[in-house]
């Protein structure tokens, strides 16, 4: 919400002089004589109200004897980070009105009837409404419509729609890349959907490296298969289901052999599919497996 003093300017707030003090002067009035508005009903991570649930403000600490009012019920999606900002004041002892304990909800939107104003006071010939989810959008143009602004003249856009405008009409024209980016390290935007997934992948089930040293010429195994886990078991803790892997690889390598497959993409399929299919009925796991096969 907006700071207090420029509720004072336009006029929505009436202070009395000398009742507003610097945050710098809380220490030297009693919790009982002060009233903190603050910013923080959404639960946003950085918010003020966030920070004292957090313990990490460094002028407000807060304690069993303060009563706090969130005055906003939470945006869809905002529920989760306005329960933990709840959670954490709870701990601290404090008296919370939350939701829909109370009628206590103040909208930060304009109401309908304030909407209508505004359009009619700018009489746009053109109307994009923006803002929202597509329900409240739709209901923007409804509006606009209702006061008078042709259908025609009234275009909902998507992200990443070009709007052409001109004296005789507004329509949408293209497409323009839009979204997020992403920034990692140095690079900008080149952190694509593959290279997330694989990260998700890699965080949620782990690796197993499988190398092995091969001779394609006389068909068979110079050296492994060798087994590196990372994110996957605790190696000390899964010997008995790593040894039963190298089996694993080794077997699918030999069959390989016998069936005279010479070309490294096909043996490392096999070996991956074999492996794969163990460790899922073992563990019900799917880390990822990366053959490594070194030909002398």
């Amino acid at each position: 919400m907006p700071a207090p003093e420029y509720h004072l300017e336009l006029g929505y707030l009436h202070v009395p002089d000398g009742v507003m003090i610097d945050i710098s002067m809380l220490s030297r009035y009693p919790k009982n004589k002060i009233v903190l508005i603050t910013t923080g009903s959404q639960g946003e991570p950085m918010s003020a109200l966030t920070r004292m649930a957090f313990s990490d403000h460094r002028q407000v600490e807060i304690g069993s004897d303060d009563f706090i009012i969130i005055s906003a019920n939470p945006i869809p999606g905002n529920e989760k980070n306005v329960g933990n900002v709840v959670n954490e004041l709870l701990k601290h002892k404090c008296e919370v009105v939350y939701e829909k304990m109370y009628d206590v909800h103040v909208s930060g939107h304009a109401c309908q009837e304030e909407l209508k104003m505004m359009l009619g006071l700018i009489r746009p010939k053109y109307f994009i409404p923006v803002h929202g989810e597509q329900k409240h959008l739709l209901k923007h143009a409804g509006l606009a419509r209702a006061v008078g602004i042709p259908d025609q003249n009234v275009c909902i856009a998507d992200l990443g729609d070009c709007i052409e405008v001109c004296d005789s009409h507004i329509k949408k024209i293209g497409i323009v890349p839009s979204g997020k980016l992403l920034v990692d390290g140095l690079g900008v935007g080149d952190v694509g959907s593959v290279v997330l997934r694989d990260r998700k992948h890699l965080g949620q089930d782990g690796l197993i490296i499988v190398v092995m040293a091969i001779s394609s010429d006389a068909g068979l195994t110079v050296s492994g298969p060798d087994i590196v886990s990372r994110g996957f078991v605790y190696v000390r803790d899964a010997e008995p289901l790593l040894d039963e892997a190298r089996r694993i690889a080794a077997d699918a390598l030999e069959d390989c052999f016998d069936e005279g497959v010479r070309e490294w993409g096909l043996i490392k399929s096999r070996v991956r599919d074999d492996l794969s299919k163990f460790i899922y009925e073992r563990t019900k796991r799917s880390p990822m497996i990366l053959p490594i096969i070194m030909e002398v």
